[in-house]
C-alpha cells in the first residue's frame, strides 16, 4: 500500500470515529439519574448506621433522601403504616424533581423489610433490602409481644385507640423495651398479619421489580436461620440479586455501598 493511500485510509477512519463521537458522547450522558431513598433499621436514625451509605452515595452522583422514619429512636411509630407510605411518597416526588429519573428505595433491617413492603404497592425501579429484619409474623414476634399486641386490640375496640400510652418493641440486639404510640398505631406495625409480616411482603412483589437482597454473613443468628426460606420466596426476576459480605447486622448498609452503586446502575440503564 502506498503512502498514499495510507494517508487516505488514516483519514477514513478519524472522519468515522469522528461522526460517532457525538452519538458516543449522546450514550454516555443519556444514562439516567438515580434517585435513592434510604431508610435506617428500629430505633435507628438517618444519621447512625445508613449515613455512610447515604454520603457515599451523594459523593457518587446519586440523588438521596436519607429519612427519618416513623421507628426511629426519636418517633417511636408516632404515624401508622400509610402515613409512612406517603412519607416514602413525598421524598420520591422530590427526587424527581430534583432530576431523578430512576427510583429505588433502599432500607437497612426493619427498613429493609418496610422497602419490600413499600416495592409491593409502589412503582419503583427496585429494592435494596439490607439485611431486612423485623417479620411480625415469625414466632419470635408472637411470644415476645402478643401480650402486647392483644392488649392494643382491645384499647382500640374500647375506642381508645388514638390515647398515646406504653407499649413494647423488641429487636434481636436490644431485647424488649417500650415505646409510647397509639393503640391504633402500633397495631398497623405490630399486626402478625399486617404490613411487616415478611412473607407477605414478599408474595406481593411483582416479577417485573428488581431486587437487591444483601445478607451479611455475620447477621443475627435468626436472620441467617430464614435467609434462605425468605431469599426462596422472592419473585423470579433475572436482575434479582443476593449478596453476602462478610460483616455484621450493623455493618451491611457500609459494606454493601459498592454493590448497590454497581446494581442500581446497571438497573437502572436496563442491563
Amino acid at each position: 500500500m502506498t503512502q498514499t493511500k495510507r494517508n487516505r485510509r488514516m483519514w477514513m477512519v478519524l472522519a468515522g470515529a469522528i461522526a460517532l463521537a457525538p452519538a458516543w458522547l449522546a450514550a454516555q450522558t443519556a444514562a439516567p439519574a438515580i434517585g435513592v431513598v434510604v431508610m435506617h433499621g428500629k430505633g435507628g436514625a438517618p444519621t447512625k448506621h445508613v449515613a455512610d451509605l447515604a454520603s457515599q452515595l451523594q459523593s457518587q452522583g446519586f440523588l438521596v433522601a436519607n429519612l427519618d422514619m416513623p421507628w426511629s429512636g426519636r418517633r417511636e411509630y408516632d404515624v401508622d403504616v400509610a402515613a409512612a407510605e406517603a412519607e416514602v411518597e413525598t421524598a420520591m416526588a422530590a427526587l424527581r424533581k430534583a432530576g431523578a429519573q430512576k427510583i429505588f428505595v433502599a432500607g437497612h433491617s426493619q427498613g429493609g423489610l418496610f422497602a419490600l413492603y413499600f416495592g409491593g404497592k409502589h412503582a419503583v425501579d427496585g429494592v435494596v433490602a439490607m439485611a431486612p429484619g423485623g417479620h411480625t409474623g415469625n414466632i419470635t414476634y408472637r411470644e415476645k409481644l402478643g401480650d402486647t399486641v392483644d392488649r392494643a386490640r382491645q384499647q382500640l375496640a374500647s375506642g381508645k385507640g388514638q390515647e398515646k400510652q406504653p407499649f413494647q418493641d423488641f429487636e434481636t440486639a436490644r431485647g424488649i423495651y417500650p415505646v409510647v404510640t397509639t393503640a391504633h398505631n402500633y397495631l398497623s406495625w405490630f399486626d402478625p398479619e399486617g404490613a411487616m409480616n415478611q412473607a407477605k411482603a414478599l408474595k406481593a412483589l411483582p416479577a417485573t421489580l428488581p431486587v437487591l437482597w444483601i445478607a451479611p454473613t455475620g447477621d443475627y443468628p435468626g436472620l441467617l436461620k430464614v435467609k434462605q426460606q425468605m431469599v426462596d420466596a422472592l419473585p423470579k426476576n433475572p436482575q434479582t440479586r443476593v449478596l453476602e459480605p462478610t460483616t455484621s447486622h450493623l455493618g451491611a448498609p457500609s459494606a454493601a455501598v459498592p454493590s448497590i452503586v454497581e446494581w442500581t446502575r446497571k438497573v437502572a440503564a436496563g442491563q
